[in-house]
């Protein structure tokens, strides 16, 4: 790599806050410059939620999720997170705490509340990030090194204290949340007080990568740092930064005794398969996509369709949950002909090899799948990524969280028995703290703070709806224009969308609105009007004309409950129902059927017609489904392996809950997968 002058890069931050039109690239994922994106996305403060479900999901993220954890990770007994920087920057005496993750963790709940910042502009969000950012400078070394673990062992000159002696240390994971939320809280405030500490840390990879050994250097595990590196690169235009981006795809090709659990077992351009921990591949293809939507390198791309095709055709949980096995193994010889079998630790696992009880689908594997899908969509302007991070975000991204915003789940079962005769890992009912591995929490809520980001994008056509939301956005077109509008929905509970137009170009431009995948039959009038377009599940529909102000779109998007089955080779589910309306996936709880019947006994006819029911649950709005099924009446089974088939059939009313509220009543047996009788 080549060195280029810190200082060039210092006047490249300068000359960039006083360009015209800078002011204007704050989106969350800044593709305004990027040459192989098709699309780009709007400022973070563009979008305001107004009503409906993401609406009260952000107040709830705004009031609850972000002060509680907060405190938590500030409170020196419990969570230590930021105890940890104020002993690596000598205002403590201590020893370090908690996961070696823990500072990406921290990481992620800055960049939570800047994001939240963005849109509301509560002075004391911004207070409560600029007391922290000093400490957290102060732990910096001059090298631009910053890592609590190992800064705390030299600080007590403990024996052996050194960077990356460790692969499992995550420095790398952690400095890439660094990058991440310091670009997002340049975004959200102008202030580069975060960024700078951002830059310096960037600078020592670029550095360390410069030097170290392909085996050294390989030290990635969970590569935050790929997504991180490139929007480093995106916000101050050092070349370098890009260089390393590049670099650090072509070193996993280089090591030796690589892992299918690291993903660098054989090099990414020859992988076939989607391979190892789930998160940490995940993370992998989002940055992957892009460091192509800066390159337009084809032999990246080409994997990352390999790998989405093999996730959504063969991997994925109907929830959009990633990552079955918590103890899995590569597949035997499939693709690689591996000379022995590799344990795998939270694994993508087989094809079609998708168990319920123990399936361990760690909340920020599916965030992981919004983030790849997010940039996927990012590029082509495809409607199919939009889907999977649609499934994803409804179901196995809010299901990691209590609808009170102060309990998490880290894994995310498909069911949930009581008479299951073993302990399992992790806890199946949602806690306030996960110790040992609280990642999941802040990664839930960053990804709620920042919903906003997600719901439009721009291109030089004009503008895109991809998720639906009562929202107000007041944001401009490429060639500058304005816009504004306002979108009042209560989806996904109910099927309408209506647009409002505030302000317009004079000149034509197109909006494209997304016709869900499982949608058949969508309606779209412009004024009352039908509009003469092909309405497709699973694309965009391009509406081009002049538009005025108060010019109004109504999209209806019919959203009958049906039932899904699964391909007949994933075996846990063969001759099984899961419920879905809408992009909402529905499950079955104990205490939604008559007391005497066993959750377990329930089977549901193909006939079976649900009733949408609003309520609510925690003060949230819910709408669940009642309908009539059929209890086989076999008690209970302890003891028993095999037994003759009860030929009892007993009518029963159910009721079935979002998948992402389950839990939400306290401790329930649940399952999503349900017999089905003909």
């Amino acid at each position: 790599m080549n060195k280029i002058c810190t200082g060039v890069v210092a006047a490249g931050l300068l000359f960039m806050a006083n360009t015209p039109g800078f002011a204007q690239q704050k989106s969350l994922v800044n593709t305004s410059n990027s040459p192989y994106a098709k699309l780009k996305g709007v400022n973070m403060s563009a979008v305001k939620l107004t009503n409906g479900f993401w609406a009260d999901r952000f107040k709830v993220c705004e009031d609850e999720m972000i002060p509680y954890m907060w405190d938590l990770y500030k409170d020196p007994n419990r969570a230590h997170a930021f105890t940890n920087f104020e002993i690596a920057a000598g205002l403590k005496d201590g020893k370090h705490t908690g996961p070696p993750f823990h500072d990406g963790d921290f990481y992620k709940l800055i960049e939570a509340l800047a994001s939240v910042y963005a849109v509301n502009k509560d002075p004391k969000i911004d207070k409560l990030i600029d007391e922290v950012i000093p400490v957290i400078a102060k732990c910096q070394r001059e090298d631009g090194y910053i890592h609590t673990p190992t800064m705390i062992e030299e600080r007590n000159q403990a024996a052996g204290a050194k960077e990356f002696k460790d692969r499992l240390h995550f420095e790398t994971y952690n400095l890439g949340h660094l990058m991440t939320a310091a670009c997002v809280h340049y975004r959200a405030t102008g202030k580069t007080t975060l960024l700078n500490i951002a830059k310096k840390a960037t600078d020592y990879l670029y550095n360390f990568h410069e030097k170290a050994s392909p085996e050294l250097a390989r030290n990635a595990i969970c590569p935050s740092h790929y997504m991180g590196v490139v929007e480093m690169y995106r916000t101050t235009k050092d070349p370098r930064y890009l260089e390393l981006s590049k670099n650090l795809i072509n070193i996993r090709g280089l090591v030796e005794n690589g892992t299918d659990d690291n993903q660098d077992r054989i090099p990414f351009r020859k992988q076939t398969k989607a391979m190892g921990h789930a998160v940490r591949a995940n993370y992998l293809y989002a940055g992957v996509a892009d460091v192509y939507a800066e390159t337009g390198d084809t032999s990246l791309i080409s994997r990352l369709n390999l790998m989405w095709d093999d996730v959504t055709e063969r991997k994925m949980y109907i929830t959009g949950a990633c990552g079955a096995l918590y103890d899995g193994v590569s597949p035997d010889g499939t693709s690689y002909e591996p000379t022995d079998v590799q344990k795998i630790h939270q694994a993508y696992g087989r094809d079609y090899q998708l168990p319920n009880h123990t399936a361990h689908g760690e909340t920020c594997a599916n965030i992981g799948n919004v983030l790849w899908n997010w940039r996927m969509l990012q590029l082509t302007g495809d409607a199919r990524y939009t889907d999977v991070m649609e499934l994803a975000l409804y179901n196995s991204v809010l299901s990691g969280i209590s609808l009170d915003g102060k309990n998490f789940l880290y894994t995310n079962p498909l069911s949930v028995s009581d008479d299951l005769p073993f302990q399992q890992r992790w806890s199946k009912d949602r806690v306030g703290y996960i110790a040992l591995s609280n990642c999941c929490p802040p990664n839930v809520v960053r990804t709620v703070a920042e919903i906003g980001s997600y719901l439009y994008n721009v291109s030089d056509k004009g503008l895109w709806f991809n998720l639906y939301g009562g929202s107000e956005l007041s944001t401009t077109l490429t060639d500058g224009s304005k816009i504004k509008l306002n979108q009042m929905t209560t989806y996904p509970w109910d099927e309408t969308v209506s647009v409002s137009l505030q302000e317009a170009p004079r000149k034509a431009f197109s909006m494209f609105f997304r016709i869900p995948g499982w949608c058949k039959n969508a309606k779209l009038t412009i004024n009352g009007k039908p509009a003469n377009v092909n309405l497709t599940a699973g694309q965009y529909v391009e509406l081009n004309r002049k538009w005025s102000r108060n010019d109004k779109i109504e999209l209806t998007l019919p959203m009958p409950a049906m039932l899904m089955e699964s391909n007949p080779l994933v075996e846990e589910t063969r001759n099984q129902i899961a419920v879905k309306r809408g992009p909402i996936v529905y499950c079955l709880e104990s205490n939604d059927i008559p007391k005497d019947e066993k959750l377990f006994d329930i089977t549901i006819p193909a006939n079976i017609a649900f009733k949408p029911v609003k309520t609510t649950i925690e003060n949230s709005p819910i709408t669940m489904l009642e309908g009539s099924a059929i209890s086989t009446g076999k008690g209970g089974w302890k003891n028993t392996l095999y037994r003759e088939v009860s030929t009892l059939q007993k009518p029963v009313q159910i009721r079935l809950v979002p998948y992402y509220a389950w839990g939400n009543r306290g401790h329930n047996e649940m399952a999503v997968w349900l017999p089905l009788s003909r």
